[in-house]
């Protein structure tokens, strides 16, 4: 075979052309593969950017040393120490730098913009979930997504939402606050029940989403709840030690049985007759890959699943962790931020999974 000999000074050009080219137009290729306009999120604190922060409610994580590692150190709402998933994953669609809030955002954007979260730290499916920590319910989160979309261009708003992937992440509140912590709903339903009330939540909420033209959902189930910190905490006997601390199997058991019948009602969506057209529903396995996370740590960089990196890592969040001096100094090692919330390290994680798994399901 011939060889081809190309002078270095082209061949240079043509190298430093060609990365110039794909660092430039592959994120947005990658948002034009999957025919993504925007992201809309709906749900609780792993996915509030910050509309919890001039609500009259004590769920808030606008003080240190949440944001931390987010960039210029703000502390911007987020209950972390950085981004969240849909920070990640607007920026590697090559939408934005970071999903804003809907309260105080910078939320105007044309055909090109990353979108808005609509999430509220401390909801729920349920509206006693909300009402008790003083936070905006999903179905409020559902009229701001309906106020905001009046506000765009007729064309841009019907253009925007037909192709924005809406993303639905709740259900650990009504959980953790309305029945493991709180007797309220405990006292009424019994566990398989409670998770029928929720999914019933849940299904309108797509519904009423879907009039206002979603047509993409990407519905994200439970994490493993007894691997939480604040839970492992509250359930074990008073002082066990850190040695013994393990997460809840049976708290466990219960998330992946919600999580199956989740898995259960998107499929019936699929072929309902009330949602027709070309409308996409995906499950986001958040379970599967978390419990990995705490089984096998040092597969993700991580030493420490069962505690928080924020003060002693039991109980603290909200405001309960304020002290900037009394954090771990490597967050990206803890699964946990605080003793309940991942870490920015954690989001990665999954904003990878999601990106792999979820994703794909999207393209056209």
């Amino acid at each position: 075979m011939e060889k081809c000999n190309i002078p270095s000074h082209l061949l240079l050009f043509t190298i430093c052309f060609f990365v110039l080219l794909l660092s430039v137009a592959g994120p947005a290729a990658a948002a034009e593969a999957h025919n993504i306009s925007a992201v809309f999120a709906f749900g609780d604190s792993t996915l509030d950017p910050g509309n919890n922060n001039n609500l009259p409610t004590f769920v808030k994580a606008n003080h240190p040393p949440y944001g931390r590692d987010f960039p210029g150190g703000a502390a911007t709402g987020r209950f972390t120490d950085g981004k969240l998933i849909t920070d990640f994953l607007v920026a590697s669609l090559g939408l934005g730098d970071a999903l804003p809030p809907y309260y105080g955002g910078s939320n105007n954007f044309s055909s090109a913009g990353p979108g808005v979260s609509f999430a509220s730290a401390g909801s729920g499916l349920d509206d006693l979930t909300a009402a008790t920590s003083g936070v905006e319910t999903v179905a409020t989160q559902v009229a701001n997504f309906e106020a905001y979309i009046a506000t765009l261009p007729a064309e841009t708003a019907a253009e925007v939402v037909k192709d924005a992937m809406f993303i639905v992440g709740t259900g650990s509140n009504d959980l953790i606050m309305n029945y493991y912590l709180l007797p309220t709903r405990r006292s009424t339903f019994t566990l398989p029940s409670y998770h029928a009330f929720l999914l019933q939540k849940l299904e309108s909420l797509i519904e009423q989403l879907y009039k206002l033209g979603a047509r993409k959902f990407a519905v994200a189930g439970l994490p493993p709840l007894g691997c939480l910190p604040l839970q492992m905490t509250l359930t074990m006997q008073p002082n066990p030690g850190y040695a013994q601390r393990a997460c809840i199997a049976e708290q466990n058991a219960a998330a992946a049985m919600y999580n199956a019948d989740l898995q259960t009602m998107l499929q019936s969506l699929k072929t309902s007759p009330v949602m027709p057209d070309r409308t996409k529903f995906v499950y986001v396995d958040i379970f599967t890959p978390f419990l990995d996370m705490v089984q096998q740590p040092m597969k993700y960089g991580l030493i420490e699943t069962r505690i928080g990196c924020c003060g002693t890592g039991l109980v603290e969040m909200g405001p309960l962790c304020n002290n900037p001096s009394m954090t771990c100094p490597f967050p990206s090692r803890f699964l946990f931020w605080d003793s309940v919330h991942p870490s920015q390290a954690t989001y990665q994680s999954l904003a990878n999974q999601f990106m792999q798994t979820v994703l794909p399901q999207f393209a056209n």
